[in-house]
């Protein structure tokens, strides 16, 4: 079955530019649909609202200036959607960038970056990183130091960034719970078998190798666990692993 992609983009050089970056990106066969405003975007999903998730979009590339409105009120409209939604825009600073990771973006990329740089911050996806521009990364890290922002800056604890950090990300100030049984016994045992290979250090590609299924997939098994065991972070989901003996 191919995956959905939905790319929002008004301009219609920038989005094939976009469709060519995401074919070059993922090994996976493809079905790209192209939006270029906002009605347009939302009728392509009313269009899957009806089909199960993993027949719905898997991948939303959101642009933020748009001829009917700004792309943050999609990204709020679909924050609970499984799909990974990355802002692909031009604005890098930060009136832009943490509203939208607040609005529930899972990455952000400068389309004024290479055709290369992009296709490798995109395929960080399937490592289990968030999708990020060079500059971004760097303003982030700027935000997180000594002496910036802090961690109770905008992007807050909550921005839906954690279900796609990896260990060297940007890991929750919040301590894992002392007594996680009672949601651990939530966990279907297709959960604790992605939590077993993410704690001893496997990619989210290679789980889906291992487990004989797609990568969009492991990724929505990930997200739930995080939602389950309240963590943020391969760290700390390791830590519980760790304690109820799976690795």
């Amino acid at each position: 079955m191919a995956v959905k992609v939905l790319i929002l983009e008004d301009n219609p050089v920038a989005r094939s530019f976009l469709c060519r970056v995401v074919r070059e990106s993922f090994s996976d066969t493809m079905e790209l649909v192209e939006a270029g405003d906002l009605e347009g975007a939302r009728k392509q999903l009313a269009r899957v609202a009806s089909l199960p998730p993993e027949q719905g979009f898997r991948l939303i590339l959101v642009d933020l200036e748009l001829p009917d409105g700004n792309g943050m009120e999609l990204l709020a409209e679909i924050a609970g959607s499984p799909a990974i939604k990355i802002v692909t825009t031009l604005y890098s600073d930060d009136d832009h960038l943490f509203p939208a990771l607040q609005c529930g973006a899972d990455g952000y990329l400068l389309k004024e970056d290479r055709f290369e740089v992009l296709v490798e911050e995109l395929q960080r996806i399937v490592r289990g990183q968030p999708p990020l521009s060079p500059a971004i990364a760097r303003r982030l890290l700027s935000h997180f130091r000594p002496g910036g922002s802090g961690d109770s800056g905008p992007m807050g604890l909550n921005s839906g960034f954690g279900a796609l950090t990896s260990p060297g990300g940007f890991a929750s100030s919040r301590s894992v719970a002392l007594d996680p049984a009672p949601e651990w016994e939530r966990l279907t045992p297709r959960e604790n078998e992605v939590l077993t290979y993410l704690s001893k250090g496997f990619t989210i590609k290679e789980i889906a190798n291992l487990m004989g299924i797609k990568w969009f997939t492991v990724n929505d098994h990930i997200k739930s666990i995080y939602k389950k065991l309240n963590v943020s972070s391969r760290a700390e989901a390791a830590v519980l692993a760790s304690k109820q003996g799976l690795v």
